[in-house]
């Protein structure tokens, strides 16, 4: 059974960036465009990884982490941030198991990032293909 990921930005170019760099490494790959979307994904589905922008119009990333923390079913999926450096971005948000900045190589971010998950998560869920 593949791991499933939600993918959740404003961008369309993050979210294609992102999507596409989890499913070559084995994800499903949900999407969503903002926070009061990603709520409707994940009232379907639940996945073994959140990557979300946190600001965004709707819902921001933020509003989403809580919504996400107060559901037991779904509190203890990892969270990864994407955020841009200049956005003003609270390094203060410590829900998330990640951040990543979309000014510097997402990709490498992304793979310290699983490496670290898949680690700490002893589940069984590898990275790889």
């Amino acid at each position: 059974m593949p791991s499933v990921a939600l993918v959740v930005d404003d961008s369309m170019l993050m979210r294609y960036t992102v999507s596409r760099f989890l499913e070559e490494r084995g994800y499903t790959v949900e999407s969503a465009t903002n926070g009061v979307e990603a709520l409707e994904v994940l009232s379907r589905m639940r996945p073994d990884l959140i990557v979300t922008d946190i600001q965004m119009p709707k819902m921001s990333g933020s509003e989403l982490i809580s919504a996400v923390k107060t559901q037991p079913e779904l509190a203890a999926v990892p969270i990864i941030i994407v955020a841009g450096r200049a956005s003003g971005f609270d390094e203060s948000e410590k829900r998330a198991n990640f951040t990543i900045y979309k000014d510097i190589d997402i990709e490498e971010q992304l793979t310290k990032a699983l490496a670290a998950l898949s680690g700490k998560a002893g589940r069984g869920k590898g990275t790889g293909k």
